[in-house]
């Protein structure tokens, strides 16, 4: 079962909020949040504010095409990504975007924080996102201390290292599966998330499936307002194995469907070793390894 966290009472401490993000964190690597500051019409204007630009013509989604650039910021084709090598590429479309630094801070040379590229429509795209990406750090902070108090750690034990956050702020779009899709075609083929932690909004539409400890599948969805948590590969590695990141996938149905993840990653430099180990592995590092996996115009560049 997956539990579901009132974070109001997570971020007070009470213990059955604790002891529910603990299963959530050491067991079933996958939770959903509710009472949180991000309104159910705030989560319905980012859902619809993505759709909007989805909608628009090929033509003007190009220029702000990430294929032409060195970095994940701005928008992703469909098949631009193929997160699972032994599959055929991801048929969704996305849109990324980050936090933004001073224009004289040398971090913006990095891929992780290049500037981001805002479309000219649907208006007020750029403002509502950007916002949006603020609020939902914040709140990705929050779950976090929650996690670190849930395990026995301090609560602001992972504090230090979100300073200059690789955090991504991704909107999904995952069209009607197609009626020519094969067992290698998913909208998202089955993966673990790269970073820490991740904050996902849907529009309610079924898709998400999270594999069993047992094995199979079983469907996991969350209304606009309430959130689906999930860790990832870093925070796997920070905890030593204690806090595991599990496998997910979107097949995709007879509808669209629209999702917006946070993947809320720490600073660049972030040692993420095992806390206490002695040893270095920075955060980067692991980021930039798996976006070269991922991304294909990454791939075509590094070639």
């Amino acid at each position: 079962m997956i539990p579901r966290i009132d974070l109001a009472a997570l971020i007070r401490g009470v213990p059955e909020a604790l002891e529910a993000m603990r299963v959530a964190a050491t067991d079933v690597g996958f939770a959903t949040i509710t009472n949180t500051p991000l309104t159910t019409a705030r989560v319905r204007e980012v859902i619809e504010t993505y759709r909007a630009f989805f909608k628009l013509p090929e033509g003007q989604k190009a220029a702000c095409d990430m294929a032409k650039t060195g970095s994940n910021r701005g928008w992703g084709a469909a098949a631009s990504e193929q997160v699972d090598p032994d599959a055929n590429p991801d048929f969704k479309q996305v849109f990324d975007s980050g936090v933004s630094l001073a224009v004289d801070d040398p971090l913006r040379e990095m891929p992780f924080y290049a500037p981001n590229r805002w479309p000219a429509q649907p208006a007020g795209f750029e403002r509502i996102i950007r916002a949006y990406y603020q609020d939902a750090c914040t709140v990705g902070l929050d779950v976090l201390r929650g996690v670190a108090q849930s395990i026995g750690q301090p609560r602001d034990a992972f504090d230090a290292g979100f300073d200059k956050p690789m955090a991504l702020l991704r909107g999904n779009y995952y069209p009607a599966r197609p009626a020519t899709a094969g067992e290698k075609d998913f909208g998202i083929a089955p993966h673990t998330d790269y970073g820490c932690l991740t904050l996902l909004a849907t529009d309610g539409s079924p898709g998400l499936e999270v594999r069993r400890r047992g094995g199979g599948w079983m469907p996991l969805a969350a209304p606009p307002g309430d959130f689906v948590i999930n860790f990832g590969e870093m925070m796997e590695t920070w905890t030593d194995g204690e806090v595991v990141a599990t496998p997910h996938r979107v097949i995709g149905g007879a509808a669209e469907r629209i999702s917006v993840p946070l993947f809320f990653n720490p600073s660049h430099d972030t040692n993420i070793a095992p806390l206490g180990s002695g040893k270095i592995i920075l955060a980067g590092d692991h980021l930039s390894k798996r976006y070269k996996e991922t991304y294909l115009h990454l791939q075509q560049q590094t070639a």
